[in-house]
């Protein structure tokens, strides 16, 4: 089988997102080629390079999605060619107006869709839209929907300012529309489109269907629309959040409507496609896949542990919490003197750089440096490591070193920290966001986030009780060995690939380079040498002969 795996900002970048999950994706499906469709969002990535790519991967083809200007869009289109760009862009444009007040009617979103379509196929005739969409002409029919009889508030007050950042934003995420990537050559000849997000990265696999009848699989482990959602500052202007919000929620919910199949990393995930109108029949839970082999020996020798120390792994960023942690520390050192606390983490940005000095200002003022003498130097119980630190040399090593794993955050979407702790045998306290209760599944202790004292009572209860601790230690490193291994995820997506193929249309017109036909480019009794007749004689009725 071929699959077109779609990409934004990800594999096969070596700096990308998720591009561990899709290497060992691609990796664990030697039997089936796989040709690369990926987007870059910067120059500093492309600069970095591609991974090392298996021999399976049979074609690679990148576009940007960060360059100021299109790739090539017909600016001098001629007259007819200007008409449907504003008949179609104005539909898409109307749409968007039309859904900024959260309306998610059928009418707007055949409207949207038609719109995207017509864009397509005028991109693939004139040779692109980036000129166009940046246009005087653009700009325009953009103004003339946000103004039109019936659009929202937000949408007619926007300004000139405001409806130049929208169009570039929109630029950018159709920029897809005037690829080249939907001939017979390139993604017309897949068996299956494979998108490893929503967003612009699912957009080739909408044309590839719209063109050529290519199935699509879009596999979302962090919910695109969700992420722009939470990625609007509160500087932007109220315009530019509601356009863009209803465009994004648009092109999710035609996306949703159009994908064979739909696979959420979490039930969190889920809830947000089955809210933006897709069908539930066509959704499959599929959890990420991490690989268990580093974190074996410490799941099989829990007695390593330090019985008094909790510990924290992560990304250091205000989502964290670790404010809350550090007063909840402060609570469990009155109730436990002998407690420890390691937080282990490299601060993410500038951002987790200053929130990091925060955090350990605020640990020298609770815990002040304590000695066992007057001549002894004197330690905080709280103690801040980064990953191949000489006290923090790999992460197994860290999560053997305590009794309780710890998770703050009040913003998380799949934990997988959280798991890496499950792996490796340890007990865990966990706050109540994002995916964390459907993978902890009964085997560690949750509380709600931003309560420093329901997370020191729960602390509290598994240090004095290391019975229960390896109770819910064993547990939980069952159920992660059982969900979270990589070979569960790769076992998933082969059936699920296998499935859409399967029940999807096919055409015996596909050859490969050598000109043979490509595997199950057409269904085994095609080949049959015999014509078969609509109804099967033996469904037919039968006549008694007159007696």
């Amino acid at each position: 089988m071929r699959t077109g795996l779609l990409t934004e900002g990800g594999y096969p970048y070596a700096s990308g997102d998720a591009g561990l999950w899709c290497d060992r994706l691609v990796r664990g499906l030697g039997q089936h080629e796989f040709d690369l469709y990926a987007l870059s969002r910067s120059r500093h990535q492309e600069e970095q390079g591609l991974l090392p790519l298996p021999p399976q991967v049979t074609r690679v083809r990148t576009a940007p999605l960060w360059t100021a200007e299109g790739d090539g869009g017909a600016v001098g289109y001629g007259r007819r060619a200007r008409r449907r760009f504003t008949e179609h862009y104005g539909e898409l444009a109307g749409a968007v107006c039309a859904a900024a007040d959260g309306s998610a009617s059928g009418a707007v979103a055949d409207r949207f869709a038609n719109a995207l379509y017509g864009l397509a196929e005028l991109a693939r005739e004139e040779g692109g839209l980036g000129g166009a969409l940046r246009s005087d002409l653009g700009v325009r029919t953009l103004e003339r929907a946000c103004r039109a009889p019936g659009a929202p508030r937000t949408a007619r007050e926007a300004r000139v300012a405001d409806l130049l950042t929208v169009t570039g934003h929109l630029e950018r995420a159709l920029r897809p529309l005037s690829l080249d990537w939907y001939g017979e050559d390139a993604l017309g000849a897949a068996d299956l489109c494979h998108a490893t997000s929503g967003g612009p990265a699912a957009l080739p696999g909408l044309l590839a269907r719209h063109f050529c009848g290519v199935p699509l699989l879009v596999t979302e482990y962090g919910v695109h629309l969700r992420a722009h959602y939470l990625g609007q500052g509160p500087g932007a202007a109220p315009a530019v959040r509601a356009l863009l919000a209803a465009f994004h929620g648009r092109l999710a919910t035609e996306i949703y409507r159009r994908a064979e199949i739909l696979t959420p990393g979490n039930a969190h995930a889920r809830r947000w496609q089955e809210r933006c109108g897709a069908d539930r029949a066509r959704i499959r839970t599929v959890y990420p896949g991490m690989a268990a082999d580093g974190f074996t020996e410490a799941g099989e020798s829990p007695d390593r542990a330090d019985p008094d120390t909790l510990v924290w792994v992560g990304r250091v960023e205000p989502a964290k919490d670790l404010v809350s942690l550090l007063h909840a520390f402060a609570e469990v050192r009155r109730r436990e003197p002998g407690a420890r606390l390691r937080i282990v983490g490299s601060p993410g940005g500038p951002e987790g750089t200053a929130y990091l000095g925060h955090c350990r200002a605020l640990a020298a003022q609770l815990f002040p440096d304590e000695a066992e003498g007057a001549h002894a130097v004197g330690c905080n119980p709280v103690s801040f490591d980064e990953i191949g630190s000489p006290d923090a040399p790999t992460l197994p090593e860290v999560y053997a070193s305590g009794a309780v794993v710890v998770l703050s955050s009040v913003v998380e979407g799949f934990p997988t920290g959280l798991i890496e702790a499950m792996f490796c045998g340890r007990a865990t306290v966990s706050t109540d966001a994002g995916a964390v209760v459907e993978v902890i599944g009964g085997t560690g202790l949750v509380v709600p986030p931003r309560n420093p004292r329901a997370l020191a009572d729960a602390c509290v209860a598994l240090l004095r009780d290391p019975e229960r601790r390896a109770r819910l230690g064993a547990a939980a490193r069952a159920r992660a060995l059982e969900l979270f291994t990589v070979e569960q995820n790769v076992a998933a997506f082969h059936g699920i690939y296998l499935e859409i193929v399967s029940h999807c249309p096919v055409r015996r017109d596909l050859l490969d380079a050598s000109g043979a036909p490509l595997p199950f480019a057409a269904p085994a009794e095609s080949h049959v040498p015999a014509h078969w007749p609509a109804t099967p004689t033996w469904a037919l009725p039968t006549t008694e002969p007159a007696r």
